[in-house]
């Protein structure tokens, strides 16, 4: 039994909130539905608050297709992240609610009203950065919370991110996201008493390494409150910032 409390199960039988037939199906189902190609995890709402979210890059229009239909019988909201035109071609043709986020590479089927919760503010150094930014904003926002985006505000005309230090302080939590030196997450962390997620971005020259410059320049700022996700990790940043907003929230 994975991702299920056997205690608690037994408790619900004592206590006649739930029949022991259900109670057996609940302990005997395993919490996902197996595809062949797929495993899919079916059970992770109920341990972290969203369905499995899925990762397009890789598989084929009917696998995400076939998983995409998996996720949305038991859940009225599904993300997909990093799809392409003809994979979202695919799903409209079953689900014509689903949008398509071609700058971020993002579906999603809304079914339901996200909620509202908290305050998320995605920054970003450069217009070049905005694929991840919207990666990271169609995440957070269809994961029930409220997000907002301060851009272009790199550290080359820092009189820009001063002028705007009110909506850093607005903020619960701050994803920054920058290429080149990806000097800026230390920046703003140094303004505010806010956790600061860093996302490094692969856009920059060649010694930008693709990533791997602003990466480690990022681990090693000097501010701390910074938290550093993977490059180009629109969603991990997502993620990691809904979980932080929704503290106390629950």
């Amino acid at each position: 039994m994975v991702g299920k409390n056997l205690k608690s199960i037994l408790e619900s039988v004592k206590l006649g909130k739930i029949e022991i037939d259900e109670a057996i199906e609940m302990i005997i189902d395993p919490g996902y539905d197996d595809l062949d190609f797929a495993r899919v995890d079916l059970d992770r709402t109920k341990r972290r608050g969203f369905p499995e979210v899925i990762f397009c890059e890789g598989k084929t229009d009917d696998q995400v297709l076939e998983i995409f239909k998996k996720l949305s019988d038991k859940n009225s909201n599904v993300l997909g992240t990093r799809a392409n035109k003809t994979t979202f071609k695919k799903i409209s043709t079953l689900f014509p609610q689903a949008t398509y986020n071609a700058l971020g590479r993002t579906i999603t089927l809304e079914r339901e009203s996200p909620q509202n919760t908290g305050n998320i503010l995605i920054v970003s150094a450069g217009t070049s950065d905005l694929p991840v930014v919207e990666e990271s904003y169609e995440s957070a926002r269809i994961m029930g919370n409220s997000v907002s985006k301060l851009l272009d505000v790199g550290v080359a005309g820092i009189h820009r991110i001063l002028y705007n230090v009110d909506l850093l302080d607005k903020a619960k939590v701050i994803i920054v996201i920058a290429g080149m030196d990806g000097a800026l997450p230390s920046v703003i962390a140094g303004l505010v008493k806010k956790p600061v997620i860093a996302v490094p971005t692969s856009v920059g020259y060649g010694a930008n390494f693709k990533g791997l410059a602003p990466l480690l320049t990022m681990l090693n700022n000097c501010s701390g409150g910074v938290g550093v996700v993977n490059i180009d990790n629109g969603f991990g940043a997502a993620y990691l910032a809904s979980m932080i907003n929704k503290i106390g929230e629950e």
